[in-house]
């Protein structure tokens, strides 16, 4: 392996990489992995799908290598969801085949029994969520005395999701001495603060703008009325032949009827929100990955990590509340550089929510109707607009009133 940044690493990792098929480092791999061999803390902003789990895992695995400590964690990584935990746990497997390191996943919604038993038997890498973390900590099954690496993963997410208090608990269990990473696809500015608060002297590492989407996407807007999204929706991806389609919803409650709906128009469709068991989300997404499910409905919270190579096809079917959950989302579609496409469908009362959307990725995203799914007129109409359609009214009132003033004095 030539590439100078990956023979940094152990000779284990090497030869594991590329068994892989990992020749070229991405462009967050070039930049961070020399910075955490060399002890940094750091802040990492990266969109989704450009190689961040590597980017921290792998020069972490190296030095777990070249200390030799075995038995007792020493990396811990804090995810704000159980998918993205258990992503990160999956890869964290992948990466350290063959180098003698055990890992374990802990996070709600499933059986705490085997978690257990998974560190008694002794892991040196630990990934989770806060809750769960938690609970292991204060049962007494989980150690963070011998903790030295700390990565928190979509930092800007779990702050947002109320997790700071968690944290911070977490965090007066471990050594002071440690080196803290902060990963994430976007740092709003109270986020940078609280970083700033719990890393030493962090290097900061931006692959793209925090605000920007993958250049590799198209994105689209139709303009549509509330009630006939779900019609619309059922129609493209009929119409174009979508094999593969992930959508959002904003609640629970809005993705349940919205699977139902799909499958009513003879469309395969799961939904995965919080209200399902782990179980039910993980044969949801094994289904859609597999292709037996051609729609998965979802909110923003449950596809938080979910990792789909192939995916190519995004639908906004609400926007989010948050601008930021826009980049989230739609970095589902045209990872690692692949092309893709996110279209969401926008009703009149999300206007604002748009503009907000269009500010904060300094773009304007281009919007259409469709024909035979043309708002209503009192839909579609700016403010503007309406002010000039009621000034043009009422000049036209003013002149039939004028004629007939005019008629009747003669």
């Amino acid at each position: 392996m030539s590439n100078p940044v990956f023979t940094q690493l152990h000779p284990i990792l090497q030869t594991t990489l590329q068994a892989l098929g990992y020749s070229q480092p991405t462009e967050i791999q070039q930049q961070t992995i020399p910075l955490i061999l060399q002890g940094n803390d750091l802040m990492g902003a990266a969109q989704t799908g450009t190689g961040k789990t590597a980017a921290f895992a792998l020069p972490l695995i190296h030095q777990l290598l070249e200390e030799g400590e075995r038995g007792h964690p020493r990396v811990l990584i804090v995810t704000p969801t159980r998918e993205l935990a258990q992503q990160v746990f999956e890869k964290i497997k992948e990466y350290s085949l063959n180098t003698g390191l055990n890992s374990v996943a802990l996070y709600g919604g499933s059986n705490i029994g085997p978690q257990k038993k998974a560190l008694l038997k002794g892991a040196e890498m630990v990934v989770g969520t806060p809750g769960r973390l938690l609970d292991h900590l204060y049962l007494g099954t989980l150690k963070l005395n011998n903790i030295k690496y700390l990565v928190l993963d979509e930092a800007d997410r779990m702050l947002d999701m109320g997790f700071i208090g968690d944290i911070q608990r977490l965090m007066r269990k471990m050594p002071s001495a440690r080196q803290t990473l902060f990963f994430s696809a976007t740092f709003p500015k109270h986020v940078c603060d609280l970083a700033h608060t719990l890393l030493n002297d962090p290097a900061h590492i931006t692959v793209s703008s925090s605000n920007s989407t993958a250049n590799t996407l198209t994105q689209r807007v139709y303009e549509v009325d509330k009630k006939r999204k779900s019609e619309l929706l059922s129609y493209l991806i009929g119409h174009q032949n979508l094999q593969q389609v992930l959508v959002f919803t904003k609640t629970r409650q809005t993705t349940q009827w919205l699977a139902d709906e799909l499958k009513r128009d003879g469309l395969e469709a799961q939904a995965i929100h919080g209200d399902k068991t782990q179980g039910a989300r993980q044969r949801a997404l094994e289904g859609f990955k597999d292709g037996k499910i051609r729609v998965l409905v979802a909110t923003d919270v449950a596809a938080r990590g979910l990792d789909i190579p192939s995916l190519d096809t995004v639908f906004n079917y609400e926007l989010p509340y948050l601008p930021e959950d826009y980049v989230h989302r739609i970095g589902r579609a045209g990872r690692a550089g692949k092309p893709g496409t996110a279209i969401s469908l926008v009703s009149r009362d999300e206007e604002g929510i748009l503009k907000a959307i269009e500010t904060f990725i300094d773009m304007r995203l281009p919007s259409q109707w469709l024909e035979g799914y043309e708002p209503s007129l009192k839909e579609t109409h700016s403010n503007h607009d309406k002010r000039s359609e009621r000034g043009a009214e009422k000049r036209k009132l003013k002149r039939l009133l004028t004629k007939k003033a005019q008629g009747s004095r003669r």
